[in-house]
């Protein structure tokens, strides 16, 4: 293997971990500063699960860990994407069994699947 693409190799992981560290202490802070709704255990993430998400995906599942169970237009304004492009990934997401969808009233709601948890 060529040197360069070592280099490359390995410094794609350190960033990887370093985001995964960093999933890690904002759910450990929400442990402890959030009420029970929106409660997330560190130890909990499936970390396999998550990287073997695209790019898009991953962004869209995190960010719905980071808030609780959202509708496609709570997602979209934290990740800065249209509404329609949020909705499409989080029913991507539904899909491959990752988030359940319901409905409360007239609203769509998206939260985790337990798959994307640890048993």
């Amino acid at each position: 293997m060529d040197s360069e693409l070592l280099e490359q190799v390995v410094n794609n992981l350190k960033e990887i971990n370093a985001k995964l560290d960093q999933l890690i202490l904002q759910a450990e802070f929400k442990e402890d500063h959030v009420g029970e709704k929106n409660k997330i255990i560190a130890d909990s993430l499936d970390v396999i699960t998550l990287l073997s998400l695209a790019d898009h995906l991953r962004t869209t599942a995190t960010t719905l860990f980071e808030i609780g169970p959202a509708t496609a237009d709570e997602i979209a304004s934290v990740t800065n994407k249209e509404r329609a492009v949020e909705s499409n990934y989080l029913n991507q997401l539904v899909r491959m069994n990752h988030v359940k969808k319901y409905r409360d009233g007239r609203k769509v709601y998206f939260r985790i699947n337990d798959s994307l948890r640890k048993k």
